[in-house]
């Protein structure tokens, strides 16, 4: 089997273990939210409700991003993947929020009771089983890298903390329990639910951010500029070559790097070039592991 056909088997595996995992979550939520009125329970239904519907076209998506680069489509087709992270942070971002505005609404008209000790056996279940699902889709992403995959983890890795948080949380009442904390009980659901909304609502915003910069083709973070740089000034340097433009751009996964640079002399060595970029393309993929390099000569036109 070719590897990146071996690639693609591998994260549509990974994908389609995080959307079943999504489905049996968003079953057990919603029945769990009904049974206890919790309104915590309900943000995480809702919130793996949209992880499902999002991770469905995410999996159809995975293929197009095997496809090589043409004329028709200069940067194949990974702008594809930032959009579809661009919809994805928007819509949690939106739900966040709508879902802060409720809870602060019955809250202010004086709370409601849960079911607390059943809520917290419940969201001890789903820290156990949500930091197996963490474990199985690291060591499946460890020979993928995939954006998708990984901010699979992510969102994994905090449904699991925050299960474990609003585990503690609800066995208070009946560690205080005669104590002046019970006056507090009815607004406990409230307020654990806007904290945790408040804590996740970073990771949605986060990603619309890096969507869009890579949709209007803005350099990536600062870090990531700044280490491929040293790569490649450290390598041209030992040459003499010091003037280098550099043009970075993020597409999805994948980066494009070209560096132009400036020759004081009117010929150059087609081989020396030819073995200078294969030196810079070698140091980077230490690194990186989707990208594009090319080194050009920055070719002045004489008015």
């Amino acid at each position: 089997m070719k590897p990146k056909k071996k690639t693609l088997k591998r994260e549509k595996s990974a994908m389609s273990l995080s959307l079943y995992g999504n489905l049996f979550f968003v079953v057990v939520e919603l029945v769990m939210a009904l049974y206890t009125s919790s309104q915590a329970v309900l943000l995480d239904a809702v919130y793996d409700g949209i992880e499902f519907l999002m991770l469905l076209p995410s999996i159809l998506l995975i293929p197009l991003l095997y496809k090589p680069a043409n004329e028709k489509h200069p940067f194949g087709f990974m702008q594809v993947e930032s959009f579809f992270v661009v919809i994805k942070g928007l819509t949690m971002t939106a739900v966040t929020i709508g879902l802060i505005m409720n809870n602060i609404n019955i809250a202010l008209h004086g709370g409601h009771k849960v079911q607390f000790t059943t809520v917290a056996y419940f969201e001890l279940f789903a820290c156990i089983l949500g930091a197996i699902v963490t474990m199985l889709l690291t060591r499946k992403n460890r020979l993928v890298n995939s954006p998708l995959v990984d901010l699979e983890i992510q969102g994994w890795k905090i449904d699991s903390i925050v299960s474990f948080g609003l585990t503690v949380a609800f066995f208070m009442p009946q560690v205080l329990k005669g104590t002046s904390f019970e006056s507090v009980s009815p607004y406990l659901d409230q307020i654990i639910t806007v904290c945790l909304s408040v804590f996740i609502i970073r990771t949605p915003i986060t990603a619309v951010i890096t969507g869009f910069r890579d949709l209007l083709l803005f350099p990536p973070e600062e870090e990531t500029v700044s280490d491929i740089k040293y790569t490649v000034d450290e390598i041209l340097n030992d040459y003499g070559i010091n003037n280098l433009y550099y043009d970075i751009v993020r597409t999805g996964r994948k980066l494009w790097i070209s560096v132009y640079v400036s020759f004081d002399g009117d010929s150059i060595s087609v081989k020396r070039f030819s073995d200078l970029q294969g030196q810079c393309i070698e140091a980077l993929r230490k690194n990186y592991d989707d990208f594009y390099f090319e080194l050009l000569p920055d070719i002045e036109i004489q008015k």
